[in-house]
């Protein structure tokens, strides 16, 4: 973009989609006309650029990356921080979620979940978990377009299945016990049952042979067809999560169905799981026969107003 207007607001989307759709998740729910910046990286990205700058991008996205300027830009992620500086000393207004890893006092507005222990200053929000895509609107959608989901005899039970960070798949042990134990927990359920890149063809393998007998909607990483993940999120009386992705928890928490949580993690996941339980959102997968009241939690809508509120878009 080289003259002309611009739109009020510009995302910067990293290329994966969960660091992407906490910056987006955040833009819709402001409600004014945004324009997607999709980034792209080069090697230099790699390097914890400690300034302002564009580096780190590829040909492609520093073309892109042009006047005329927005009056703010929203980020996400440790990569795209030099980037959205850059846009700041340009006199662009900054609102970036996650931890930057440098410069966290430059920007107008940081976004950072509990879990991650932020510092107590002015410009940072603290927020619950995570922000994401999964709105109101969105699951009500959701329902119309998987109504073949209702279908199931009730209650219906959503099993979200992750897996390790920095591993090769779920373990055998995890995944063998998943269903049974939530079978024990909800025995006249139907499953919902969706996997991750991260739970690996083996773990698959073994959650889908112990679904057989039992009346379920299975859909596995890579399955040809829609993702029927917002359908799950949409229709389910209760979810069950794999403690493992931030992005998974967030988003089951922002339904109106209860989430129980069915792995105990360590480090961040932990903390984030604890975080959840404080704000009354999750519960451990043995607590399951204990009914709990449920309020949908919308961070990124917590966020949305507090950038009105700051008049960062003023």
């Amino acid at each position: 973009m080289n003259g002309g207007t611009t739109e009020p607001v510009w995302v910067l989307a990293d290329p994966r989609p969960g660091t992407a759709n906490q910056a987006l998740g955040i833009a819709e729910r402001l409600g004014a006309p945004f324009r997607v910046v999709p980034l792209g990286w080069s090697a230099l990205a790699r390097v914890p650029w400690p300034w302002p700058t564009l580096a780190g991008l590829d040909a492609g996205a520093r073309a892109r990356i042009a006047p005329p300027w927005p009056k703010l830009v929203i980020s996400a992620g440790r990569r795209s921080a030099p980037v959205a500086l850059w846009l700041g000393r340009r006199g662009v207004r900054t609102v970036h979620a996650m931890r930057p890893g440098f410069g966290a006092s430059r920007f107008d507005l940081l976004v950072v979940g509990g879990h991650d222990r932020p510092a107590p200053v002015s410009n940072v929000l603290e927020i619950v978990g995570a922000c994401h895509r999964v709105s109101a609107a969105v699951l009500e959608r959701a329902r119309g377009e998987w109504a073949e989901l209702a279908a199931l005899p009730a209650p219906r039970v959503a099993v979200l299945v992750g897996g390790p960070v920095r591993a090769e798949g779920l373990d055998r042990e995890t995944a063998s016990r998943l269903i049974p134990r939530v079978r024990r927990r909800f025995p006249e359920a139907s499953l919902m049952v969706t996997t991750s890149r991260r739970t690996g063809t083996e773990a698959t393998a073994l959650i889908a042979a112990a679904l057989a007998d039992r009346p379920n909607h299975l859909f596995r990483w890579g399955d040809a067809g829609p993702n029927p993940y917002l359908g799950y999120l949409a229709l389910a009386d209760a979810i069950v999560v794999t403690g493992d992705s931030v992005s998974m928890l967030a988003e089951a928490a922002a339904t109106a169905a209860p989430v129980f949580v069915a792995t105990r993690e360590r480090g961040r996941h932990e903390r984030m799981i604890e975080s959840l339980m404080t704000a009354g959102r999750v519960r451990p997968l043995r607590l399951a026969e204990r009914p709990f009241a449920v309020t949908p939690l919308d961070e990124a809508a917590r966020v949305a107003a507090a950038i009105r509120t700051r008049g960062l878009l003023d």
